[in-house]
Order: structure tokens, then C-alpha cells, then sequence
């Protein structure tokens, strides 16, 4: 249990990060949005003020993705324990430790512990669904042995 709370505590920290990079981002193209002073050349005046809200509009969208993220992610309770491979399971396979969760990617927990964050959509997630400890599959032409689910 305590490696899955290190693993679940490393999204959470990563997830917070994304919010946060992205609120600064809108905060600083609606700054740069705001500080836009007309000119005689209006369309220069125009187009930077567009630019701004197209770079708003984008952090805007990275914004609601890492908090749709953080919502899926907050529904897991990493202290119950996983005999399968599903939602909310630590994978030890022969390719790497998987944290079935969100699809953050690579990650480290604070222990130095890398591992593979990833959504139950993931293809290696679909190949693995429902294994146990000790059985194998055939992952994009690899044989993949799962070591441990917990």
C-alpha cells in the first residue's frame, strides 16, 4: 500500500503542477492581452489582442484537461488493494511499473521510485486488463510478464 500511495501522491503532485502552469499562462496572456495599447496602426493593435486570447484559449483548454485529470484521478483510493490488473492498480511488469490511473505519463515518486502513470485506455492497458501475477501477454509482438498487481 504504501508504494501505491507513493504513486498516487506523484500524479497528484504532477496534476497540481499542470494547474498551475496553466493558470499562469492565462493569467499572463490576459496580461499581455490587457497591456495592449492602440496604436495608429489598428490592425497591429487587433491582431495582438487575438493573439493573446488564442494563447489564453489554449492554456484555458490545458487547464479544464489537467482538472478533468484531477477529478478522475481523485476518485481512486490507492489504500484498497488490486489482485487484478484494473483502475487503480500497481503493475510490476518485465517492461516497467505501471500506476493504473491517469495518463500522465513517466513519473518518480518522491523516493526516487520511476514508474509509468497510465489510463485504463492505454493499449499496453487493454493487453493486461484483468491479468494476475505470473501470467504473460503478447504486447505489440513483446511477451510481457506481469510480476506483481497490488
Amino acid at each position: 500500500m504504501i508504494l501505491k500511495n507513493s504513486l498516487y501522491a506523484a500524479c497528484l503532485a504532477h496534476l497540481s503542477l499542470r494547474l498551475d502552469a496553466a493558470r499562469a499562462g492565462m493569467a499572463a496572456a490576459q496580461e499581455s492581452s490587457n497591456s495592449e495599447t492602440k496604436s495608429s496602426a489598428g490592425d497591429k493593435y487587433e491582431t495582438g489582442r487575438e493573439m493573446a486570447q488564442q494563447e489564453r484559449d489554449r492554456h484555458a483548454q490545458q487547464l479544464h484537461e489537467a482538472q478533468k485529470l484531477l477529478a478522475d484521478l481523485q476518485k481512486l483510493h490507492p489504500e484498497l488493494p488490486c489482485d487484478t490488473v484494473r483502475l487503480g492498480a500497481a503493475v510490476t511488469t518485465s517492461l516497467g511499473l505501471f500506476y493504473v490511473s491517469v495518463g500522465a505519463g513517466r513519473l518518480r515518486t518522491e523516493e526516487g521510485q520511476e514508474f509509468v502513470a497510465v489510463s485504463p485506455a492505454a493499449p499496453i492497458l487493454a493487453a493486461l486488463a484483468g491479468k494476475r501475477a505470473g501470467d504473460e501477454v503478447l504486447f505489440n509482438g513483446k511477451k510481457v510478464r506481469v510480476e506483481a498487481v497490488s
